[in-house]
């Protein structure tokens, strides 16, 4: 093999994560060779079987230390970012990961004359009353700033195998005869399969999606909040009763649940105010072809993935049959 044909580098921040771990997937698919920068990479050993060998490395990245965040960039002709996190904890919290980091990570891709490609959120706004979406909002304006070609890419809740939503509610209802609607389940989403994510990253990385632009990526469907956990809850065979629980109370309640060390809190305030607000596609994003579907990629059905991993949360596991109580 010559220079000349060697695969362009892509580093990708966060690779072992949900959505990383697809999108190192969707990117050894498609060829390119993958440094995945990970801050534990002995942890992240069962991403190299998803590339050939040799086509997918590992390196040590921590995006609270930008000596470790350069290195990981440098000689990439392509740095996705995919780091996130749902709550804080210890060093860990919104500020420093997804402000401070996002904004080295822009800083690194522009130092080693690499393309950018950077995973948001929809509801990112400075703004924000959530400390979570002021965050992202604050790291997007950086990145337009530090590198104005980025590429932005701002889903809504993300569903799939190792998805944070509906396993957590579907974990609940095993141990909980009530789930709680917080506000009264009337939040809109757009679901948008994890798969369908990977896929939109890979054709950013190909050149496809127009540079410098922030595309919302939402599924098919508009659900509730009370929609998605009624839709969990027949899939998996369980009657649990949906109780309204006021926005005030269930502050109070993830208040106090973020207070206990070591343990991850069922819910958080924070993601209590994320919750007062609808997490979908805007109209302005629709018009111009932000989209999934302006990208020509078809958004997945919850329906058609959503129990070939909710299995295991029904009553008797694979063996309930139709999805019906047993």
């Amino acid at each position: 093999m010559t220079l000349s044909n060697i695969p362009p580098l892509v580093t990708v921040f966060g690779g072992s994560g949900f959505v990383g771990r697809h999108v190192v997937r969707a990117l050894a698919k498609r060829g390119y060779r993958i440094r995945v920068a990970v801050r534990r990479p002995d942890l992240a050993g069962f991403l190299l079987p998803l590339g050939n060998v040799g086509q997918i490395s590992l390196v040590q990245a921590n995006l609270r230390y930008r000596t470790s965040v350069d290195k990981a960039a440098e000689g990439a002709s392509h740095v996705v970012n995919c780091v996130g996190i749902l709550f804080e904890s210890g060093r860990n919290n919104f500020d420093s990961v997804q402000d401070f980091g996002a904004r080295a990570v822009a800083e690194a891709a522009r130092s080693a004359g690499a393309t950018l490609t950077h995973i948001s959120a929809i509801g990112a706004d400075a703004k924000s009353a959530s400390l979570y979406a002021a965050s992202k909002g604050r790291a997007e304006e950086a990145i337009a700033k530090i590198k104005p070609d980025a590429t932005i890419l701002r889903p809504s809740i993300v569903f799939g195998p190792e998805d944070g939503f509906f396993n957590k509610f579907a974990g609940m209802a095993r141990t909980m005869p009530v789930l709680p609607l917080i506000g009264g389940g009337k939040t809109k989403f757009q679901p948008v399969y994890v798969e369908d994510v990977a896929e939109a990253v890979g054709r950013s990385v190909d050149g496809k999606l127009v540079p410098g632009k922030v595309y919302e990526l939402g599924g098919g469907e508009t659900l509730t909040f009370r929609d998605c956990l009624e839709t969990m809850l027949e899939i998996t065979g369980r009657k649990n009763m949906l109780v309204s629980l006021p926005f005030g109370i269930a502050s109070l309640i993830g208040k106090i649940a973020s207070l206990v060390p070591f343990v991850a809190p069922p819910l958080t305030s924070d993601q209590v105010t994320l919750l007062k607000s609808d997490n979908v596609v805007s109209d302005a994003a629709r018009a111009e072809g932000r989209t999934l579907e302006g990208m020509g990629i078809v958004p997945t059905k919850l329906r058609s993935i959503l129990p070939s991993y909710m299995v295991h949360y029904r009553p008797q596991g694979q063996f309930t049959g139709t999805g019906k109580a047993a």
